[in-house]
């Protein structure tokens, strides 16, 4: 058995610790916001956060999970998180969506590590999350604006 603490919730999960955290978290918890994409850890819709840190649950397998505090899009509860989700509506950053959780989720750990963040910074913190639809730009207006009103 696998212990996960998921939104502050614990799951015990009688899943192979090698399973990827993300098909523990939508397949056997049925949280579907985290998405898949690649698989690979290269499109970033995967991200959660672990320990507060944004992690590609992909490739991360449960067992290294385990004993750690992982917050999905679902459990995103905090001011910084609150700015973002503001900002992204605000800005009407979505275009398909399907990327989005996993945007939301690196931006918010990197403003909860970097509340005034620097171009570079966010090109840094950003660049594994893929927008198909390319709204990269408003990603980065509604990351300044997030930051701002947390100012």
């Amino acid at each position: 058995m696998i212990q996960l603490k998921i939104n502050g919730t614990t799951h015990e999960l009688d899943v192979d610790p090698n399973m990827p955290l993300l098909w523990a978290i939508r397949d056997v918890v049925g949280l579907t916001g985290t998405k898949y994409g690649c698989g690979l850890s290269l499109c970033g819709a995967c991200t959660v956060h672990i320990d507060g840190q944004a992690e590609r649950s992909c490739v991360t397998p449960v067992s290294a999970a385990q004993g750690k505090a992982i917050t999905t899009i679902e459990g995103l509860d905090s001011k910084v998180a609150r700015a973002v989700q503001s900002a992204w509506e605000k800005l009407d950053v979505v275009q398909c969506g399907y990327c989005q959780s996993g945007q939301i989720m690196s931006a918010v750990s990197m403003l909860a590590r970097n509340p005034r963040p620097t171009d570079d910074d966010i090109n840094t913190a950003m660049s594994g999350n893929i927008c198909r639809c390319a709204t990269y730009v408003r990603i980065r207006a509604a990351i300044k604006d997030a930051a701002r009103a947390l100012a």
